[in-house]
């Protein structure tokens, strides 16, 4: 039996046999549910459109609904504009309210037979869960009629004209449109139980910003940080080679709307400084890729490359001054500003010499290549200034903290974004630390404190600790043995300045990568983080899926998922699709391989399953149910104390 004071506790929730018994009986039933729907996506990478999209649509499930529902009653055609209803609530409503040819009459019918319709996808998609989880879900102001319509039977002849005045008067009192957006975003809401991000939220994609404010509004949701992460992360830290290296990849790929609009990072220091140290340099190497349009801050693609230029110059001068701090990183290959001829325009690299594609460095003195100019230096107070004060970035990454991790086993799947390094025999590799070494599930959970230290130690307290965890934050970026990396080397200077030098240009993934794929490797990581190998699996993301090269993201003798396809646009030429959702229902695991994003085309994903559970899963196979069996058993044990009389009823 439970502690006598922890069940005295407890009696002052359930203070008799009847209140105990009465959660007992309910704790049980939400346990005989099916399993709530878990949805993975990996590698959003600023995305905002197509990731709200995927959302938005449940990766194709809802359309798949309407077509359970509906079958032969609807055509093609009607099934893919209920569908877009459903996503975009406000935007069709607004266009058919905006129909001068639609009379009062035929608005009406159209509110009625839509009212209707999500009615009835909406009882689908809500059987699954409790009528007190639905009615949770429901905006409080509707939330009344939304439960009556949902739980009348319809064919009852007594219900009948109580249904009908119920849409009725909605519809007559010209509260439809709010009605069905309420029903549009309930439906949107129960299809997807809980979310899992396994990491690279941010990166080349437009808007980063957008797609956490999505991720912060919605009800259920964990990230597993990504190295893309965790350079956005370092920087609010004020890591100085992270903020630079975030600034290099944004002006690279014309992110301008995100950094100035989305997270009010002041820019102009920045641009007035490439402006006048590179005037006349056209900055060929630093040409911006012109995927997205901005909005609100466009940018001269000139003067982006200026920027870029002066950016990168600046990051490979920090990057180098932590290498040299931190030898245990053992980066040395990386230190190259000191292996340039100035005169020649020449590096050495490994022995030989290559010519470089830019030769110009007005800011790097030769015989001290690692030092800020006085500009420079300048420049980076400001811009570290504007980050570590950016109010909207620090509420980003408080929430990434909050709901972020370096790994997490969630329903016997371990999901991480990386990899967990390994050495050429297949054993996991040590990472060498100013705290010693570490590897496996122990290196997973040593960064988890150290990230954790680099954003809310307090300086005062330990300031060499403190400031070891803000710069292992870059190396955590991009070094060899992160496990968020997982490369032998970042290539940045070689894609700079030596692009035409195809083998340099290499960067090898770490083993995990080749035995991860085999089934007992897979066993060996499942088991090294206490998961049942017979039936748990691996979620990863980081690494492309090259589906038009015939990859398959199902390895291991389906132990191992890898669900980065490539929604970034920078990425569709090299998979030949726009990334993956894994999608794990009571019944099943399946892929939804999503579309290039058309914004009004039709982007529903094609869906296969790729695991047939042998029975239908429930809420009591979950984590939550064994966390409700564990309340059923003290509340057993608090009814058994009552029945004795160690712990006296209360009426």
């Amino acid at each position: 039996m439970r502690d006598i004071e922890y069940l005295r506790l407890l009696c002052k929730e359930f203070p008799n046999s009847r209140k105990a018994a009465a959660e007992i009986i309910n704790l049980r039933a939400i346990c005989a549910l099916p399993k709530g729907t878990e949805y993975f996506f990996s590698d959003i990478h600023g995305e905002y459109e197509a990731f709200s999209h995927l959302l938005r649509s449940s990766s194709g499930i809802i359309r798949a609904k309407i077509g359970e529902t509906f079958g032969n009653q609807m055509t093609e055609a009607e099934q893919l504009r209920l569908a877009n209803l459903i996503y975009y609530p406000r935007e069709v409503i607004s266009a058919y309210r905006h129909d001068e040819s639609a009379s009062g009459k035929e608005i009406a019918e159209y509110q009625k037979i839509t009212i209707n319709r999500l009615i009835s996808i909406c009882r689908v998609v809500s059987s699954k869960y409790t009528r007190s989880k639905v009615r949770k879900k429901m905006p409080q102001d509707y939330a009344y009629a939304i439960d009556e319509l949902l739980h009348l039977d319809v064919d009852d002849p007594n219900k009948k004209l109580y249904y009908s005045e119920i849409v009725n008067g909605i519809i007559e009192i010209d509260f439809a449109d709010e009605f069905i957006i309420a029903l549009c975003e309930l439906i949107q809401n129960l299809t997807i139980d809980s979310l899992h991000i396994i990491g690279d939220i941010f990166d080349r994609g437009a808007r980063p910003d957008l797609v956490m404010e999505e991720l912060m509004n919605f009800h259920d949701v964990d990230i597993q940080w990504g190295n893309h992460d965790i350079d956005w992360m370092g920087a609010a830290c004020g890591n100085t080679a992270c903020i630079a290296n975030v600034l290099r990849i944004g002006t690279s790929y014309n992110s301008f709307d995100a950094l100035e609009d989305g997270y009010g990072i002041n820019l102009r220091p920045l641009s007035m400084f490439a402006a006048e140290v590179y005037r006349d340099d056209p900055c060929e190497c630093f040409k911006p890729h012109l995927l997205d349009e901005n909005k609100y801050d466009s940018v001269n693609p000139k003067l982006a490359a200026k920027m870029c230029k002066a950016i990168s110059i600046i990051q490979l001068k920090l990057e180098g001054q932590l290498i040299k701090k931190h030898p245990e990183y053992g980066l040395e290959d990386r230190l190259l500003l000191d292996k340039i001829d100035y005169d020649k325009g020449e590096v050495l690299i490994e022995g030989k010499k290559y010519k470089l594609s830019d030769d110009n460095f007005p800011t790097i003195d030769p015989a001290d290549p690692y030092r800020l100019s006085d500009g420079e230096e300048e420049l980076m107070r400001t811009l570290r200034l504007s980050f570590i004060h950016s109010q909207v970035l620090i509420r980003h990454v408080q929430f990434l903290y909050s709901h972020g991790a370096m790994y997490r086993a969630v329903n016997g799947n371990l999901l991480f974004h990386g990899c967990i390094p390994m050495d050429d025999k297949g054993n996991f590799a040590e990472m060498t630390t100013r705290d010693g070494s570490f590897k496996g599930k122990e290196l997973m959970d040593y960064l988890n404190i150290k990230i954790h230290d680099a954003f809310f130690l307090d300086m005062r307290d330990d300031a060499d600790k403190k400031q070891d965890a803000v710069d292992l934050m870059w190396y955590l970026w991009c070094g060899p043995r992160s496990p968020l990396f997982g490369k032998d080397k970042i290539s940045t200077f070689e894609h700079i300045f030596l692009k035409h030098e195809k083998e340099l240009l290499i960067e090898n993934y770490n083993p995990y990568y080749k035995y991860s794929s085999m089934e007992a490797y897979a066993d060996k990581i499942l088991k090294e983080f206490g998961l049942d190998p017979e039936w748990a699996h691996i979620i990863n993301g980081h690494v492309p899926v090259k589906t038009k090269k015939g990859e398959s993201p199902v390895k291991a003798g389906g132990k191992l998922y890898i669900i980065d396809g490539g929604i970034s646009k920078a990425y569709h030429e090299q998979t030949g699709i726009a990334g993956y959702t894994l999608i794990y229902n009571s019944h099943h695991l399946a892929l939804a391989a999503h579309k290039p994003f058309v914004k009004g085309a039709e982007n529903t994903p094609e869906i296969q399953i790729t695991e047939n559970s042998k029975r239908r899963l429930l809420v009591r196979d979950t984590d939550i149910g064994k966390s409700l069996q564990r309340q059923i058993d003290d509340l057993k044990d608090l009814l058994r104390a009552f029945e004795s009389g160690a712990i006296r009823e209360k009426n």
